[in-house]
């Protein structure tokens, strides 16, 4: 009986740490994920300005027009019409619907005064345009 007692109170060796290491890895990948998947938005070379107030609200709802005349809403891509719809049915929730304008440089003009012109059908006076400070 003596030698039952000695066994039990024996001291370990070693320690098992697999289930640790599991538990890192599972939060490893999900902070990865997390990181990568709260990056959004579309690419595109902001203009230059001197000024640096074009900070955008919590709502704010970012249109995006590249280069080659791309439209996005929210990082999303669509076209003039669904632009209108979409931004009808935001101001209808919120009336002081702030909107940012990201045109790429090389934008045509006449892309970017459309989607002012839907801003302007539509009432939204909070619109802002997104440009990169001069060195």
């Amino acid at each position: 009986m003596s030698a039952d007692l000695k066994e039990e109170n024996q001291l370990y060796d070693d320690i098992n740490i697999t289930p640790m290491l599991d538990l890192a890895y599972v939060l490893l990948v999900t902070f990865i994920i997390l990181t990568t998947a709260s990056v959004q938005g579309i690419r595109v070379q902001a203009p230059l300005t001197q000024t640096t107030n074009n900070l955008a609200k919590p709502q704010t709802r970012a249109i995006t027009i590249t280069a080659d005349g791309s439209l996005y809403l929210d990082a999303y891509p669509v076209t003039l019409d669904q632009l209108r719809a979409s931004l009808a049915q935001y101001k209808a929730a919120n009336p002081n619907l702030p909107v940012v304008l990201k045109g790429d440089a090389a934008t045509q003009y006449q892309k970017i005064m459309e989607v002012l012109e839907i801003a302007k059908h539509l009432d939204i006076t909070e619109v802002g345009l997104v440009t990169k400070r001069a060195q």
